[in-house]
């Protein structure tokens, strides 16, 4: 026999010790068949929250919470600690009143930080903590074990006044390589930044492309933007192009590692909020949760294939599909931003926007976001709405109060039943089920269910039971001084579990 044959034979009887094997069987022996591969819990899971970089009278709170699980599994921790933050661009009107030395100090402060801003203890009871002021780094977090399946942080800062006031909430974001928002802006009245947080122990580096109508904007300074090692980074978007565009497609990606991205917005008459990523590019686009009394909706599509798309525009309501007068097509030319403005669209009805290919096939791939207003005048409040996917098995969103919740659910296609729990309080309460029937082509909107005995703040967690999909979004609404502050967040299906393929060993390799 050959050295080679052995060797092999010989790391072949180390695996078996290794993994535990007690016999070996060759792929197509006799009684066995293929199997599906099994849905197991992911052990980690990894959240980015970015920087509030507002203002001194800022109020933010940290919502943490893992669902409840049968599974089991270790323990596990989950928490969330400071970054060092950076800003490029233009800052002047966020944080410029710090000389070097300042901020080198408290760089320095912030990175020596080792105890946690928050840390989730068990699943089913969320978690929360608040820090005040403008000037709160970004947040990087793990969680591991039982901790990690569903794991989710909401970000939610109040500004009561001065022109960055608004209620912003944002759900913390998983690290990855590629993101697209439609809905941003270089306005004159707009002061949109891009946020990058790196959860990583090595730099990152990232390119910010920008799209207007009229195609690409051009910009030099949008690449390499380095993203230090567990570090934010602050972009001013109108900072990276030398026109002035309404509507703009913001393109993030990657050239080394990866990194966690969201923008905020700001407008001098509306407000401001958080604009979450899009769901990737698709021929049918749905994008949940527009609130009964929405004043102004507008709609932003981009397509970034080499092919025009055409669209379909519906508008799903309690009754049924509608298509708006005067909006029943969307024609949107390749890597050009299209804005529509649908206006009152809702007519006091809660609805969600549906897009399907004009031809009934798969359609040009796009990507979509909704800038919603509520209110008039000076009370006037905005919030966005980016295309997200479905529900799933399981999705989770954080931080609901006793009032002022309104949960919106979505079955463009099929009939479907969803099982919502609210979760116990952050501070007491008991969790409380309900289940919900969505006739197929409809928008559902009801007050969520509240924990029998409420403290603090609880979770909404939607589980698909049947038909389907659904895609769902929650609005949290909290007048203050006349203004209709509000902030909405989609609830996409929450990755908690991972396909494991079933290894088996093949001992053909062992032929000579």
């Amino acid at each position: 026999m050959k050295s080679t044959s052995l060797s092999l034979i010989a790391g072949t009887v180390a695996l078996v010790a290794v993994t535990g094997f007690a016999a070996l069987t060759e792929p197509g022996a006799a009684g066995t068949e293929a199997k599906a591969a099994p849905r197991l819990p992911v052990e980690q899971s990894s959240l980015l929250c970015p920087s509030p970089g507002l203002s001194e009278i800022a109020e933010t709170t940290y919502t943490s919470f893992t669902p409840a699980s049968s599974s089991g599994g270790e323990a596990g921790t989950a928490e969330l600690r400071q970054s060092t933050d950076t800003v490029t661009g233009d800052a002047a009107a966020e944080d410029e009143t710090k000389d070097k030395d300042e901020k080198d100090k408290d760089s320095k402060k912030k990175e020596g930080s080792s105890k946690p801003v928050l840390s989730l203890k068990e699943p089913g009871q969320p978690v929360t903590a608040d820090v005040s002021g403008g000037d709160a780094p970004a947040l990087v977090g793990t969680a591991t074990g039982r901790l990690a399946p569903g794991w989710t942080t909401q970000q939610t800062t109040t500004v009561e006044a001065g022109s960055a006031r608004g209620l912003l909430g944002v759900n913390c974001t998983a690290p990855d390589t590629d993101f697209w928002f439609p809905a941003t802006s270089t306005a004159k009245s707009r002061q949109d930044y891009v946020h990058l947080t790196n959860p990583d122990d090595t730099a990152a580096v990232a390119d910010i492309e920008l799209y207007g109508p009229d195609g690409s904007l051009k910009s030099d300074v949008g690449e390499g933007i380095t993203v230090p090692a567990r570090s934010g980074v602050r972009v001013l978007i109108s900072t990276l192009t030398s026109e002035a565009v309404e509507d703009v497609t913001a393109h993030v990606t990657t050239r080394t590692g990866r990194v966690g991205a969201v923008v905020r917005t700001a407008d001098e008459e509306t407000g401001t909020d958080w604009l979450a990523a899009s769901a990737g590019p698709a021929g049918t686009v749905v994008l949940p949760g527009i609130p009964a009394d929405a004043t102004s909706v507008r709609l932003v599509a981009f397509a970034p294939g080499d092919d025009d798309a055409d669209l379909k525009v519906k508008l799903l309501g309690k009754n049924g599909a509608i298509s708006p007068a005067g909006h029943e097509d969307l024609h949107v030319k390749s890597r050009m931003t299209t804005g529509v403005d649908l206006k009152d669209i809702t007519r006091g009805e809660a609805g969600s926007l549906l897009l399907t290919p004009a031809d009934g096939g798969t359609g040009t791939p796009v990507v979509v976001a909704l800038q919603v207003v509520r209110g008039e005048g000076d009370g006037q409040e905005v919030g966005y709405i980016p295309a997200t996917g479905p529900v799933g098995a399981q999705a989770t969103v954080a931080d609901n109060r006793a009032k002022g919740s309104t949960l919106s659910l979505t079955a463009p296609d099929a009939t479907a039943t969803v099982k919502v729990t609210a979760s116990a309080g952050s501070e007491g309460g008991e969790q409380t089920v309900k289940t919900y029937t969505v006739k197929g082509g409809t928008t559902l909107a009801v007050t969520p269910p509240v924990p029998s005995g409420l403290k603090g703040a609880y979770a909404l967690t939607v589980e698909t039971e049947s038909g389907g999909p659904v895609h769902a979004a929650r609005t949290l609404a909290l007048p203050t001084n006349g203004v209709q502050m509000f902030t909405v967040q989609t609830l996409p299906y929450d990755g908690g579990t991972v396909e494991v393929p079933t290894a088996e060993q093949d001992l053909s390799v062992l032929d000579d």
